[in-house]
């Protein structure tokens, strides 16, 4: 049953508020403050109204006021320009008429402030319909002769509730900029590859395939005058088209291959996107493809389990050459606790095991994971003399 409840209850959350302002039940929550309208009624029941508002206090002007709201909240939601803005207005509209017979009608004035942050237009722009709204509850409360602090606290609250709805759309515009310089980011880089690969197959093919084609004709006119010549070409031409595919071969492993340095860039974005502080520790050292592209498998996985799990505050990765092996270190702060080994350990463990590497997985409550990956390196690697590490910090976006 609960199964096709909740897809209705989103279809029909859907139909109210736009899925595309990423607000959740949100919305829905803040019907609550409609609570502060029945005030009036309980301050009557326990004979507090006479004295605080002079017991001007009708029940049903609020009933019939919340039954007018509810369709201009929800359509504020959906609608933008000129109609959001009417939206608003009778929504203050709604307040100034229920106010005479409900002194906390300036709930109504709260709620098109908030509304007036989502108008659109420059910032004086809507802190002027702010301003000339509270402008108008001012007038009418003077009129009516309720008390100073009735304005005060709308004041107030509708000024931190115009503010945090500023602050809400301004970082989802900062994020969907975010986003799209990430995406042209990788796009340019996408691009670039694609144009080094074409380059580099192009410089490898382009003089092989000319000399194939050059020793091909050649047999084909010593076939008749000098057979054994045309067998040696043809020989030839086998040889130059093998070492050709050898290097083919090499070229697409070497292009396939995961880079450490784009992992540790994705790790980055992704934790930080999260509120995770993220430290590493790099030396840069010349990596056989295979060693490189299961290490940075091995990061992916494990930042990954980071990012979904761990509700950690810190991560750090510290990737350096110990004796003949290369070590890379992912330890974070989070919650710990018993690791299920699944896919993705399994997969890190065999991938390591097939080059003779091991992985060490430590785990406690409450005081984080540390992940420990030892490959060992082919002697010509650890010849290479080694770079200087690379030590950085980088804090989260939000700071």
């Amino acid at each position: 049953m609960s199964g096709s409840i909740k897809p209705a209850l989103l279809r029909w959350r859907g139909r109210l508020i736009p899925e595309a302002l990423g607000l959740g039940w949100t919305p829905f929550f803040l019907l609550g403050y409609l609570s502060f309208l029945f005030l009036p009624t309980l301050l009557a029941w326990i004979g507090e109204n006479d004295r605080v508002f002079g017991g001007r206090t009708q029940l049903w002007p609020t009933l019939v006021s919340i039954a007018l709201f509810l369709p201009l909240y929800f359509a504020a939601y959906r609608q933008i320009g000129a109609r959001k803005v009417a939206c608003m207005l009778a929504i203050a509209a709604l307040g100034y008429l229920v106010l005479p017979s409900n002194p906390f009608a300036n709930t109504y004035l709260i709620y098109a402030c908030g509304f007036a942050a989502t108008v659109g237009g420059p910032l004086w722009q809507r802190l002027a319909w702010m301003a000339a709204m509270l402008a108008g509850l001012l007038v009418e409360i003077v009129l009516l002769r309720y008390p100073v602090f009735v304005f005060l606290i709308t004041l107030i609250v509708a000024v931190a509730v115009f503010f945090g709805n500023h602050h809400f759309l301004e970082s989802r515009r900062k994020q969907a900029a975010l986003q799209l310089s990430h995406d042209e980011v990788r796009r340019l880089a996408a691009l670039a590859e694609r144009e080094r690969i074409g380059r580099d197959l192009h410089d490898l093919l382009g003089h092989t395939l000319s000399l194939v084609a050059l020793k091909s004709e050649l047999a084909g006119k010593l076939v008749e005058r000098d057979p054994q010549a045309a067998v040696r070409e043809l020989s030839e031409v086998t040889r130059i088209a093998r070492d050709a595919l050898g290097q083919v071969r090499s070229a697409v492993t070497g292009i396939r291959a995961a880079g450490v340095a784009s992992e540790l860039a994705s790790a980055r974005l992704l934790l930080e996107s999260d509120g995770v502080v993220f430290h590493y520790e790099f030396a840069p050292m010349a990596l056989p493809a295979e060693v490189e592209t299961v290490l940075a498998m091995t990061l992916r996985e494990a930042v990954t389990n980071i990012q979904r799990h761990a509700r950690a505050r810190n991560a750090r990765v510290r990737l350096h050459t110990q004796g003949e092996e290369a070590v890379l270190h992912i330890e974070d702060d989070g919650r710990g606790g018993a690791i299920a080994p699944g896919n993705g350990l399994s997969g890190m463990r065999e991938r390591l095991e097939a080059l003779g590497g091991r992985l060490r997985v430590d785990s406690t409550p409450g005081q984080g994971t540390r992940v420990q990956a030892q490959v060992p390196l082919p002697r010509m690697t650890m010849d290479a003399p080694d770079a200087t590490a690379l030590r950085t910090q980088v804090p989260p976006a939000a700071a």
